[in-house]
């Protein structure tokens, strides 16, 4: 797999190692694949019976052609084997993707988990890597349970001001032993302070000569790709079940789930399109709007993953709109959902199918149910379900009247943590906080 900017003034193409671990164009832009290999010869060879990471390693080892073999994609797959997604049939024209089986109870521990295994596979093993990010939410936590005691990696997690919870003292780096998390949190800062001061990190040469630092945010690919793995794997587990077109339901608030879903149809799922289920915030529709860098203040609903106004992702989204706009636009199907419509899934899921999902699940699941409604469907949808409704549950209670049980790993996410460091948001404090950590 070949990767380029989307700066259209770079038109060099780099390997998919090269972008993992340097993952900002010295030019600008993000790394998007410049070309896919066709893998439905494998896609069609599994089956109902297929096991996760038996689909992991050969998808993982044809992508990459010549930069991993087989035995070391076999060896990532046995590294994320703990994570793995769960179909649920509902009937004939839904079923639910689980996506909130791993430590944090979310979608995004499958494509950290796949690239903490990946920079062990393939980074230097003589120097010391850095994986910076910037993280709100439980994004830290997954970050320290993918990345926990890796070898040869420090983890550091740029939060910004405010409290953050789920880590452990064990986790972390200090001099002399331990672990190998490295929390910092930026004075008055706020994400987008965040995300700014990670770029000058990782573009800062100086720094990464003596400390190569790369990212686990979406700014680096790597973290697209295991993604785009579940939908083939909801496919082969269904094909045999399917009579007519397949769809996907997608929660999306910065896309990076419907670009990984689109990445799985570039190399040769065959679906017939994916529903971009938004709440009332409906990033998709400020995407288009003039000037792209103007932002508005998102609403607040009760799926707060998906209150963005202007997607993170945005310019990998629309590099593949300018490849085939017109084959795009009929492959995405834009769905909003108010808080209404949300808890009405949340109650019709439960009472229908006995099944109890997150708000953001929900805002998926109504979405599909409006698409379902239309003349002359006779497809299925799959749902994803992205978060544990455990996260959730005065909600799911209020909504249902039922009582939700809140497993142990998850009510550890709840309690508070403190920073290695507490600096200004500048540079130097920054490489200042963590290089005083070995």
């Amino acid at each position: 797999m070949l990767l380029k900017s989307t700066n259209p003034q770079d038109a060099a193409y780099v390997s998919f190692k090269d972008a993992t671990l340097k993952c900002l164009p010295k030019t600008g832009g993000l790394y998007v694949p410049a070309s896919m290999p066709d893998v439905r010869h494998i896609i069609y060879a599994m089956d109902e019976r297929t096991f996760y990471p038996d689909l992991l390693a050969p998808l993982t080892a044809s992508l990459l052609e010549s930069e991993m073999d087989s035995a070391a994609a076999r060896r990532v797959s046995d590294n994320c084997a703990s994570i793995q997604p769960e179909l649920q049939v509902l009937d004939e024209r839904f079923s639910i993707l689980h996506l909130c089986r791993g430590p944090t109870g979310s979608f995004k521990d499958f494509g950290i988990t796949f690239l903490s295994a990946v920079l062990e596979e393939i980074a230097p093993k003589d120097e010391h890597l850095v994986v910076a990010s910037s993280v709100v939410g439980s994004l830290g936590t997954s970050l320290a349970h993918a990345f926990g005691m890796r070898k040869n990696i420090s983890c550091v997690l740029l939060y910004p001001q405010g409290d953050f919870y789920g880590l452990s003292p064990q986790m972390l780096q200090r001099p002399g032993g331990g672990g190998n998390i490295i929390p910092i949190r930026l004075k008055n800062s706020s994400p987008d302070d965040c995300a700014a001061l990670l770029t000058d990190l990782i573009s800062d040469e100086q720094w990464t000569g003596r400390y190569p630092t790369t990212s686990a945010n979406a700014i680096n690919p790597s973290i697209f790709l295991p993604q785009s793995f579940y939908y083939v794997y909801a496919f082969i587990k269904l094909k045999k079940l399917l009579t007519g077109e397949l769809f996907f339901s997608v929660p999306s608030g910065h896309f990076g789930n419907l670009i990984s879903g689109l990445y799985a149809w570039k190399f040769g799922l065959p679906v017939n399109g994916f529903i971009a289920a938004m709440n009332v915030n409906n990033a998709l529709d400020d995407l288009w709007k003039e000037p792209q860098t103007q932002k508005r203040i998102p609403a607040r609903t009760i799926s707060p993953a998906l209150d963005v106004s202007y997607p993170g992702n945005h310019r990998q989204l629309i590099s593949l709109y300018n490849e085939v706009p017109s084959v795009m636009r009929n492959m995405v199907f834009p769905k909003v959902e108010t808080d209404a419509e949300t808890e009405d899934a949340i109650d019709y899921a439960w009472r229908r199918y006995n099944i109890l999902i997150d708000p953001h699940t929900a805002v998926a699941f109504s979405a599909a149910l409006k698409f379902s409604s239309g003349k002359n469907f006779d497809g299925h949808i799959v749902i994803l379900s992205t978060g544990a409704a455990a996260k959730a549950p005065s909600l799911i209670r209020r909504v249902t009247g039922r009582e939700i049980y809140v497993p142990a790993h998850l009510a550890e996410l709840q309690k508070k943590s403190e920073p290695l460091a507490e600096i200004p948001c500048e540079l130097d404090f920054l490489e200042s906080a963590i290089a005083s950590c070995f």
